[in-house]
């Protein structure tokens, strides 16, 4: 009971600091300043969230522009100076789409607070993910996971938690999405922790990161596990099939998605997944063993 007590109240310091980081970083999310230490080549730059809104419009209205770079005369909803080019999978465009309701600006303020209203739920998948790898364990995961803690004048407590905010990034949803695979793996629900994994992997970068830890949560039932991911994939994503749609999918994944860098909210799913398999390297490497060996001709 006692390191219950001490994890809670480590969990509601991290959050406390967290939404300090947002408050700081919200007025951010209205500008179109250039982004700091030579990340950005442009001088003025739209928010990332400006492409996951605009992304989600031309689904609906002109899916065959969805990858098109900058402003189309289409009839979309111009953002100044024109919107950053989207680079993920069209799924994630699905989640997206109930926000056109709305005007971008008030779209990219409800996207953040649902994302930070995710904190609590993030923090309590991880306590039970590594709790029982005991307290300090507990502490250090919890820590990295929900602040990154990296304080620098004006950047909140975390640069990178500042930056998810500053630009509406979406890398927490994605965070909750991996961390909600592993939970349902971890509770024996195999198929809907392939569904998890399958939304999660809109930017596949930090899924395929994620595959070990899948394997090894849904080690009793993987083929149930799989077959779901691949399943939930494929549906999710059936609007490639559309030839203009995928065609600009295929350019932008061979152009600039090839040399996207690791930006620093990029850093929030990656290194939580990253801690997590460390602390769990004996069991991963095991459930793989067993696999194998099960998969081997007697």
């Amino acid at each position: 009971m006692r390191a219950k007590i001490i994890v809670l109240g480590v969990v509601s310091v991290l959050i406390i600091l967290n939404v300090l980081t947002f408050i700081d970083a919200y007025p951010q999310t209205g500008t179109t300043e250039p982004l700091p230490g030579g990340w950005g080549s442009r001088s003025i730059l739209a928010k990332d969230f400006s492409a996951y809104y605009i992304g989600a419009w031309r689904l609906i209205h002109d899916a065959s522009q969805v990858y098109t770079f900058g402003n189309v005369s289409d009839g979309e909803p111009p953002i100044y100076p024109h919107p950053e080019p989207y680079k993920y999978l069209p799924s994630f465009l699905l989640m997206v789409v109930p926000l056109l309701l709305v005007g971008y600006q008030q779209a990219l303020t409800i996207f953040d607070l649902f994302q930070l209203l995710l904190l609590p739920l993030i923090a309590y998948m991880t306590y039970k993910l590594v709790n029982k790898k005991g307290v300090v364990v507990t502490l250090i995961v919890v820590v990295i996971v929900l602040l990154q803690p990296s304080p620098l004048p004006n950047w909140g407590f975390s640069v990178t938690y500042y930056w998810q905010w500053a630009e509406g990034q979406a890398k927490v949803l994605e965070t909750f999405l991996l961390l909600l695979s592993f939970y349902l793996g971890s509770v024996g629900k195999p198929r809907l922790s392939g569904v998890a994994l399958a939304l999660s992997a809109f930017d596949p970068r930090f899924a395929i990161v994620a595959l070990p830890l899948f394997v090894m949560y849904n080690k009793d039932r993987i083929l149930a596990s799989v077959t779901a991911l691949i399943g939930a994939f494929v549906v999710s994503n059936i609007m490639l099939l559309y030839p203009s749609l995928g065609a600009g999918f295929l350019n932008m994944s061979y152009g600039s998605g090839m040399t996207t860098p690791l930006y620093p909210y990029a850093l929030i799913p990656l290194i939580t997944v990253v801690s997590i398999s460390v602390v769990n390297w004996k069991e991963i490497v095991a459930a793989f063993r067993a696999l194998l060996s099960h998969s081997s001709p007697k």
